[in-house]
C-alpha cells in the first residue's frame, strides 16, 4: 500500500471521530438546558424571587430606578423615546408573542389542534377556562372602576405550568402534557385576541393603515415564496410593529400578526431531501481530498448545495420557533417577570389580598379555572365531540385544570394594560403571585393523588409505552 493509500484507508476507518474541544465540553449541557421547556419555568420562577427580593430590600430604589431609565432610538426627526420598563412589555414581549403565533400556526396546520377531533377538547377547555375566571371576577367587581380587570385570571402560563407539571417526573402521562399543551396555546389566542379588543384605546387609524400595508407586504411575501427570514424581520420590525406601537393598538400584537405570515411549508418533501443528499453525499465522496483538514474549492460547493437542500425542506416557520425558543424562554420571560413582579410588600397582606380585585383574580384563576375547564370538557367528553386524554382520569384531569390556574406572564401583562392607578395594579401582582402559587401546589398535589389511583393495568401499559419508546 502506497502512503496515500493507507491515509484513505484510515479516514475510512475514524470517519465517527470527532474532535471534541474544550468549548464543546462547556457548551454541551448548556445546550441540553437551552432545549429543555420545564427548567424555563423554573427560571422564571427564580426572577420572581429575585424581583421580590430586591423590591424589599435596601436597595429597593435603585429596583424601581432602573426600570426607568429610558432609551430612545431614532433616525433624522423620528424618534421613540421609553423606559427601559416599556421597552421590555413593549419590545421584547413582542418576541414572546411572535412565537405564541408561530407555535399558534404550528399547531393549526399539523399539530395536536390540526384536526377537530384533536382539537375539540383543549379549545373547548380553554374557552371554559377564559369565561369563568372572567364572570368571577365580576362578580366582585361589576360596575366599580376596577372591573376592567375581568381578562387579568384569564390567562395560562405554559412555561410556568410545565416546570411545576415537571416535578411529578415521568409518571405524568404524556398526554396530559399535551393537552396541558394545546390549552395554553388556545387560551394564549384568547389572550392576544382580548387584548386586541378590549385593552386598546386611543387609536391612530393612520399609523394602523400603515400596519396594514406592512402586513400585507408580509402576506405578499409569503405567496410568492420568499424565504428569506431577513425579509420578514425587517418589514415586521421596523414597519409592522413601529406601525403598531404608535397607533395604539399594543405593539405585541404586532408579534402575533407577523407570525401568520411566515412560510410554514417546504420546497421539497422528505423523499427528495433524501434524493438530493444521497446524491450530493455521493459526489463528495468520489471528489480527491486535500491535505489536513481543508477542503477544495469543489467540495466547499458540495456543501453549501446540502445547506441549500437543508434550508429546502425546514420550513421558516420552524425554524424561527427552534431559534426564539430559548431566547424567549431564558432571557425574555425571565426579564419580564424580574422587572414587573417586584412588589413592595411592606403592607398588610391581609387587606391587599381580601379586596375585590384580589378576590376576583384569586377566585377566578384558582376555582374558575378548575370550574371552566373540567365543565367544558366533561361537555365534550359526554357529548361524544372529545375523548379523554389517555391514561388519565377525572381526578387527574381536575388536577390539570386546577394547576391551568399558574397565569403569571400573562395575567401580568394584562394587569398592566387594565389597571391605571399603581397601587391596584400592585394588589392585582400580588394576588396573581398567592393565585398561581397556590394553584401550582393544590394542582400538583391533586394529580398526583390521582395518579396513584389509576388502573393497575393502565399504568403496566404505559411503562411499555415507555420502554418501547
Amino acid at each position: 500500500m502506497t502512503g496515500e493509500e493507507i491515509r484513505k484507508e484510515k479516514e475510512k476507518i475514524n470517519y465517527n471521530d470527532e474532535k471534541m474541544y474544550l468549548i464543546d465540553r462547556f457548551l454541551a449541557p448548556v445546550n441540553n438546558l437551552l432545549r429543555n421547556k420545564p427548567v424555563s419555568g423554573i427560571l422564571l420562577f427564580i426572577a420572581v424571587i429575585v424581583a421580590l427580593i430586591w423590591a424589599n430590600s435596601d436597595y429597593a430604589e435603585s429596583y424601581h430606578h432602573l426600570w426607568e431609565t429610558h432609551m430612545r432610538i431614532g433616525v433624522g426627526n423620528f424618534e421613540i423615546d421609553k423606559s427601559l420598563h416599556h421597552w421590555i412589555n413593549d419590545g421584547l414581549m413582542a418576541i414572546f408573542f411572535f412565537v405564541v403565533g408561530l407555535e399558534i400556526k404550528r399547531e393549526i396546520m399539523g399539530g395536536d389542534l390540526s384536526t377537530w377531533r384533536k382539537a375539540s377538547l383543549p379549545a373547548a377547555a380553554a374557552v371554559g377556562g377564559m369565561l369563568f375566571p372572567a364572570l368571577i371576577y365580576l362578580v366582585f367587581n361589576f360596575g366599580s372602576e376596577t372591573e376592567a380587570g375581568w381578562g387579568v385570571p384569564m390567562a395560562t402560563d405554559i412555561a410556568f405550568t410545565l416546570g411545576v407539571l415537571s416535578l411529578l417526573g415521568k409518571k405524568v402521562p404524556i398526554s396530559l402534557k399535551l393537552f396541558l399543551t394545546a390549552l395554553a396555546i388556545v387560551d394564549d389566542l384568547g389572550a392576544v385576541l382580548v387584548i386586541a379588543f378590549f385593552y386598546t384605546e386611543n387609536l391612530l387609524l393612520l399609523y394602523l393603515e400603515y400596519g396594514l400595508v406592512f402586513f400585507i407586504l408580509l402576506a405578499v411575501g409569503n405567496w410568492i415564496g420568499i424565504r428569506n427570514t431577513a425579509y420578514y424581520a425587517i418589514i415586521g420590525i421596523c414597519g409592522l410593529w413601529v406601525a403598531f406601537l404608535l397607533s395604539g393598538v399594543h405593539a405585541t400584537i404586532a408579534g402575533v400578526l407577523s407570525a401568520m405570515t411566515i412560510p410554514a411549508k417546504t420546497k421539497i418533501n422528505k423523499y427528495g431531501f433524501i434524493h438530493q443528499v444521497r446524491g450530493l453525499l455521493k459526489k463528495l465522496k468520489a471528489t480527491p481530498a486535500m491535505v489536513g483538514s481543508f477542503m477544495s474549492d469543489e467540495q466547499h460547493e458540495i456543501i453549501e448545495d446540502l445547506k441549500e437542500v437543508r434550508a429546502k425542506v425546514e420550513p421558516p416557520l420552524q425554524k424561527l420557533e427552534y431559534a426564539l425558543n430559548p431566547i424567549v424562554s431564558f432571557f425574555v420571560l425571565p426579564l419580564f417577570a424580574l422587572s414587573n413582579a417586584g412588589i413592595n410588600l411592606d403592607v398588610n397582606i391581609w387587606d391587599a389580598l381580601t379586596n375585590n380585585v384580589s378576590l376576583g383574580i384569586i377566585c377566578g384563576l384558582i376555582l374558575g379555572k378548575m370550574l371552566g375547564i373540567v365543565s367544558f370538557s366533561a361537555l365534550f367528553i359526554k357529548l361524544g365531540i372529545s375523548d379523554m386524554p389517555r391514561n388519565t382520569n377525572w381526578g387527574i384531569l381536575t388536577g390539570a385544570a386546577i394547576m391551568a390556574g399558574i397565569g403569571f406572564t400573562m395575567s401580568i401583562f394584562i394587569s398592566n394594560l387594565a389597571f391605571d392607578d399603581p397601587e391596584v395594579n400592585r394588589q392585582s401582582k400580588m394576588a396573581i403571585l398567592f393565585a398561581s402559587t397556590l394553584a401550582g401546589i393544590i394542582g400538583m398535589l391533586t394529580i398526583n393523588y390521582f395518579i396513584k389511583k389509576l388502573p393497575i393495568e393502565k399504568k403496566q401499559k404505559k411503562k411499555k409505552a415507555v420502554q418501547n419508546a
